[in-house]
């Protein structure tokens, strides 16, 4: 029941991302706010190919390919909060060295097929959920071990978090 009802989140969150590609010129999609902050094109790319490689994560988990652990120790605390909470603290983070070098620029086109992969494998893993067993979990470079529960909570928040960006994007480039 819970994870029916993060699995409807994500996929109305994923909405916002395909009705901004509509909206949004191939110029626009890949001009670059003012600073170093991310186009809306390499946030896209950020967002589903992390997004794409955390139900990788989740998957091994359900498959029992990740590391079992079987001790009494919980999540850690602050990983728990942003979970339990569905929220990143208000501070800017910036993503580990191995998931920023994926970022580049994207089309309209690939983004529309990135996001269109990461539906369809979203909606694989999410129906094998039931079968993951709750100690096979996979490390996080942030948040520590996770099983397959804790990744899908946690592409939900991750995938909404970038919707604040998206807006500030928007705003910087006056669109």
């Amino acid at each position: 029941m819970i994870m029916e009802k993060h699995y409807k989140s994500l996929l109305k969150t994923v909405e916002v991302y395909e009705n901004l590609l509509l909206k949004i010129s191939e110029e626009d999609f890949i001009k670059s706010p003012p600073g170093a902050a991310w186009s809306f094109s390499e946030t896209y790319a950020h967002i589903f190919q992390s997004n794409l490689l955390s139900l990788m994560a989740a998957d091994r988990c359900i498959l029992s390919t990740g590391s079992q652990n079987f001790s009494t120790k919980r999540i850690h605390w602050i990983a728990w909060l942003i979970l339990f909470f569905g929220r990143f603290p208000p501070i800017k983070f910036k993503a580990p060295a191995n998931i920023g070098a994926m970022v580049k620029k994207i089309s309209k086109e690939d983004a529309r097929n990135l996001l269109a992969k990461f539906k369809i494998r979203f909606q694989e893993v999410s129906l094998k959920i039931d079968q993951a067993d709750p100690h096979q979990k996979v490390k996080h470079p942030r948040l520590g071990l996770l099983n397959a529960v804790q990744w899908l909570r946690f592409i939900e928040v991750h995938t909404f978090h970038h919707t604040k960006q998206l807006k500030r994007i928007g705003r910087q480039l006056k669109i």
